[in-house]
């Protein structure tokens, strides 16, 4: 059997047998190589099958040779595609930038366990979205978050507020882990099986005070995973005192998979014929817009720049959902480009301010004063990176923005299209708001007397290429993006069909 026949199941298979290996290399520069070889094996391995999925339709695959609903399968469509690129694209950019944040934030002796970790996290958020089996989602999902815990950990060296942050993240993903699984545990009682299209059909038509009871647990789990607003506690300190690489990768895949979560539960599974998901849908418009507003007040206030960015992260999330809310076809395709394009801005935002820390030491705004004149680069790349986020036009922002506001004015909603479209434009501006605060300081205001000079060239050059990829990439969506709104409208449409519809083992 040729090699493109495992196609599928190689992006998972390969980190994933490369992190024990990793772990007992040497340590220093090795670890860090070799899962940097890693990273683009399986970006490789992602985006070739994003490019047969394009052009041949689903790809499925059974495990061992177990056909479904008995074994396990993997179902590539075009949006488990798309996102397991994503991750795996931003693995492949990440990896490089680490090697000398990592050395200085988190030390050379941990530097195996760093990067055995990293994989490991790597290979759960891609067996998330590969996966067409309900339990190993729960399982990916826990292989992905308890690998996050110990990377959270590791920025202990730096501060120690890392350890309560790793601790407060442990707890919360647990109890959302337990949720989650108790709602799997409820549907296989039901049904007798955990296959995702297996569950659509024998769901079909039911409507009970278990399946019910089920989904309330299920998406309350996911919800807790991907920081739903007010589930989102674990998520700023988390952000705030990981090493720079691990912010970095997780505020551009971890939040996003669990969102792809959520989309297959309520497309795959359950359906839109099912009465109770117009409550869920209805309390997605209410808690996303609430997200929009609150969190981005929150970030409006906030000292620490990696903090201010966290809670963007909340806000952002907020849009996804917003766009979901909507159970449209130009919903789901507005929700799943925001996914691809804040993944961008987010990574952009946060290997500039892992630049910044690596030459001044310090996330405080009040340090960022005159970052602008003395490591100018970094100081651009931020600024685009927070346009993006902000949504000004020829930035991967304003796509988003553009098709999520066309998907509004589309939609049948409880309130008038129009008032969600200011709402969108007025959290927007929000993001003027703290995006601004940083720019003043790094442009227009004086740094402190007293203060070292900091030379850009003090970060490496292994940490400005992999920052200006993506920086480059916002600008690149920004100015032609019609090919990603139409690869995730068509992503949106298989989604719909399945909700609607069915689907083969």
């Amino acid at each position: 059997m040729a090699l493109v026949d495992h196609l599928p199941v190689l992006p998972v298979v390969v980190p994933l047998i490369s992190a024990p290996a990793c772990v007992l290399l040497p340590k220093g520069r090795l670890p860090w190589l070799f899962a940097t070889l890693v990273s683009w094996a399986t970006f490789a391995l992602a985006a070739t099958l994003l490019g047969v999925v394009m052009q041949e339709g689903v790809i499925t695959y059974y495990l061992g040779g177990w056909s479904a609903p008995l074994g396990i399968v993997y179902r590539i469509d075009l949006a488990t595609a798309i996102v397991m690129a994503l991750v795996s694209g931003m693995a492949a950019v990440v990896f490089p930038y680490a090697r000398a944040s990592v050395l200085k934030e988190v030390g050379r002796d941990q530097t195996p366990a760093f990067y055995g970790a990293f994989l490991i996290c790597l290979t759960g958020l891609i067996g998330v979205v590969a996966t067409g089996d309900a339990f190993n989602v729960f399982v990916f999902l826990e292989i992905s978050s308890l690998s996050t815990y110990a990377l959270v950990a590791m920025g202990a060296r730096q501060d120690r507020r890392a350890l309560t942050a790793a601790f407060t993240y442990l707890v919360l993903g647990t109890i959302g882990a337990t949720f989650f699984v108790i709602g799997l545990g409820l549907l296989y009682q039901m049904t007798g099986t955990l296959n995702m299209l297996d569950l659509h059909a024998k769901l079909a038509g039911q409507d009970n005070k278990v399946v019910r009871a089920a989904f309330a647990f299920i998406v309350t789990g996911l919800g807790l995973k991907l920081a739903m607003f007010p589930l989102h506690r674990w998520l700023p300190n988390a952000y705030t005192y990981a090493p720079s690489a691990v912010t970095a990768f997780l505020a551009s895949t971890a939040t996003k998979v669990a969102v792809y979560a959520m989309l297959r539960f309520l497309f795959t599974i359950v359906g839109f014929s099912a009465p109770f998901t117009e409550v869920a849908l209805g309390l997605f418009l209410v808690l996303g817009l609430a997200g929009m507003f609150v969190a981005s007040l929150i970030a409006v206030f906030r000292d620490d720049v990696k903090q201010m960015l966290a809670f963007s992260s909340v806000a952002q999330i907020g849009y996804m959902l917003l766009g979901i809310s909507f159970a449209t076809e130009a919903g789901v395709a507005a929700a799943l480009t925001h996914v691809v394009n804040h993944a961008l801005m987010k990574a952009s935002l946060f290997l500039a301010v892992g630049c910044v820390y690596y030459a001044i030491g310090s996330h405080r705004l009040s340090d960022y004063r005159g970052i602008g004149r003395t490591m100018p680069f970094t100081a651009a790349c931020f600024i685009i990176g927070g346009l993006s986020l902000i949504g000004v036009p020829l930035t991967a922002g304003f796509v988003s923005k553009f098709v999520l506001i066309e998907a509004a004015l589309g939609a049948t909603l409880a309130v008038p299209s129009l008032l969600i479209v200011l709402l969108i434009v007025a959290s927007s501006l929000l993001a003027v708001a703290y995006i601004g605060r940083v720019a003043y300081e790094m442009f227009l205001a004086d740094p402190p007397a007293g203060a070292p000079a900091v030379q850009g060239r003090a970060v490496p050059l292994g940490m400005l290429i992999p920052m200006a990829v993506v920086t480059a990439l916002n600008v690149y969506v920004g100015v032609d993006g019609e090919g990603l709104v139409a690869l995730c409208t068509e992503a949106a449409q298989g989604l719909l069909a399945l909700s609607f519809g069915g689907g083969a083992f």
